[in-house]
C-alpha cells in the first residue's frame, strides 16, 4: 500500500468533483434527435458515462421502486450518511497508520451507479453512499479519482489507488486477483424496446442473430463473448456484441434501433426501463454478489468488512438501499471474496 499522504477529506454526504465538459464524440451523441433528447432528459441532467455490474430482485427493486427512491425523475439527494460516527471496534483493525485512502469509481451511468447531479460537480449513487459511509465508519479521508472501469482493476496491482468502488461483480475469475468486501447481493439482466418481440431470457441462444449492447470491460461483456459458441453450436447466426465505453452511447443504440437489446447492470436497467419511454425490463440472468475491490492479499479487507457489517447493523444500510430504490439488493452479513454464485 502506497505511504499516507495528505488528500481532500470526504463531504459530509455527497462527493465533489470539479465540474468534467463531455468529450465531442459523447457530446454529438445527443444532437440528432430531438425525440431522443427528450427521451433522455431525465437521465443527461447528470453526465451519463459508464456503468458497472449489478443486480436487484422483484418487488422493492424494481421499476416501482426505482420511481419511488428517485421521486419521480429526480435523482435522489436524501443525506443518509453525513451523521455516521466512527466506530473504534472496526477502525482498530485498519494497518498501523492509514488515515487516508484513495479509492477509484467509475462515473457515469443511470442511478444507482455513480453519476453527476444536475450542478455538473456533485457525485451521488448507491456506491457512492455506501462507501462514504464505509470511511466514516473507519474514521478515515477518502481521495476520489475518476476511472474508466476497465482500468480500475488493473491499477489496483499496481498499487496506484487503494480500493475500488464501481459495483465490481465478484466472480471467480477475478477473485484470482482481486480480493472483494461485499456489500450488495446483484446481477445481470437485459432490457429491449417495447415493440421488441423477444420474451424473458433464459438461454443465450435467445440472442442468436440479435445486437447485443453492453459496457465495455463489464461482467456482461465477458459473459456474451465466452458463450458466443452457443449459437454456432446451436446451427444458428452469433450474436453480436456491442461494447461501448459510455453508457449514454448503449441507450442511444437501443432507442435507435442499433441494437436489439441491452445486458447491464438489474437495477441499472430498472432505473433506466422508468424514466425513459419504449423501453422493456425483461428479466435477471445471473446473480452476482457485488463489493469493493483491492489489490490480492490487502490487509484493509477485514477493516471494510467490519464497516459494511457495521451499518448493516445500525440501519444506515437500509436507508441507503431505500434511497436508491434496491432494497431487493439487500445482504445481511458483508464477506471477504466469497465463490461466485451460480445460478
Amino acid at each position: 500500500m502506497p505511504a499516507p499522504t495528505r488528500h481532500l477529506a470526504l463531504p459530509k454526504h455527497r462527493l465533489v468533483l470539479p465540474p468534467r465538459r463531455l468529450p465531442a464524440p459523447t457530446r454529438r451523441l445527443f444532437a440528432p434527435s430531438r425525440r431522443l433528447l427528450a427521451a433522455f432528459a431525465a437521465l443527461t441532467s447528470a453526465a451519463l458515462l459508464l456503468t458497472a455490474c449489478g443486480s436487484g430482485s422483484p418487488g422493492s427493486s424494481g421499476a416501482s421502486g426505482a420511481r419511488a427512491a428517485a421521486g419521480s425523475d429526480a435523482i435522489p439527494t436524501t443525506d443518509v450518511v453525513s451523521r455516521i460516527a466512527k466506530d473504534p471496534a472496526a477502525a482498530k483493525l485498519l494497518p498501523s497508520g492509514v488515515t487516508h485512502l484513495t479509492v477509484a469509481v467509475a462515473v457515469g451511468g443511470t442511478p444507482p451507479g455513480t453519476t453527476y447531479l444536475a450542478d455538473g460537480t456533485t457525485l451521488t449513487g448507491q456506491d457512492v453512499d455506501i462507501t462514504q459511509a464505509a470511511a466514516k465508519v473507519l474514521g478515515i479521508k477518502l481521495k476520489i479519482e475518476q476511472a474508466s472501469f476497465e482500468a480500475i482493476l488493473p491499477a489496483l496491482e499496481s498499487g496506484k489507488y487503494d480500493f475500488g468502488a464501481s459495483n465490481f461483480g465478484v466472480t471467480d475469475e477475478r477473485r484470482r486477483t482481486i480480493d472483494f468486501v461485499t456489500y450488495v447481493n446483484d446481477g445481470q439482466g437485459f432490457v429491449t424496446r417495447k415493440d421488441s418481440e423477444l420474451a424473458k431470457i433464459t438461454d443465450l441462444r435467445q440472442l442468436c442473430g440479435l445486437n447485443v449492447a453492453t459496457g465495455a470491460g463489464t461482467t456482461f461483456e465477458a459473459t456474451l463473448e465466452q458463450n458466443k459458441h452457443v449459437c454456432v453450436d446451436a446451427g444458428k447466426k452469433a450474436y453480436h456484441v456491442q461494447t461501448y465505453a459510455e453508457q449514454s452511447a448503449i441507450w442511444s443504440s437501443i432507442q435507435q434501433g442499433r441494437s436489439d437489446v441491452v445486458m447491464s447492470t438489474i437495477n441499472g436497467l430498472r432505473y433506466a426501463v422508468a424514466h425513459q419511454p419504449g423501453l422493456r425490463f425483461l428479466n435477471e440472468y445471473h446473480r452476482l454478489d457485488v463489493g469493493f475491490a483491492f489489490k490480492k492479499g490487502t490487509p484493509l479487507a477485514p477493516a471494510f468488512r467490519a464497516a459494511v457489517n457495521r451499518i448493516i447493523a445500525d440501519g444506515t444500510y437500509a436507508r441507503i438501499l431505500k434511497k436508491w430504490g434496491t432494497t431487493g439488493s439487500a445482504i445481511s452479513t458483508s464477506r471477504i471474496s466469497p465463490p461466485e454464485l451460480k445460478n
